[in-house]
């Protein structure tokens, strides 16, 4: 097998295994509300009064969240996106 085969054939497995493991990732976490310190959540909030990571004004606020590894959420005293909406309502 020659160089460039071979480079090929490297590439197209390391892309093939960054594809496989994208989604188990996604899955080992889960989004937890009320947890975030000001400046350190995750992305838009619960009610869409801002859109990005980053923007949370308050430590804590029950509509801003961070991913955290599934099942720890409820350790760390946070809400599920359900829990949080019905606070706010």
């Amino acid at each position: 097998m020659n160089q460039r085969a071979m480079i090929a054939a490297t590439a197209a497995s390391l892309m093939s295994l960054a594809l496989v493991a994208t989604p188990a990732v996604a899955q080992e976490k889960e989004k937890c509300f009320g947890i975030a310190k000001a400046g350190q959540n995750d992305c838009a909030n619960i009610f869409g009064t801002h859109s990005c990571a980053g923007q949370s004004k308050v430590d804590m606020d029950k509509s801003e969240w961070k991913y955290v590894a599934k099942g720890t959420c409820k350790d760390m005293k946070g809400l599920t996106q359900e829990e949080a909406k019905k606070l706010k309502s």
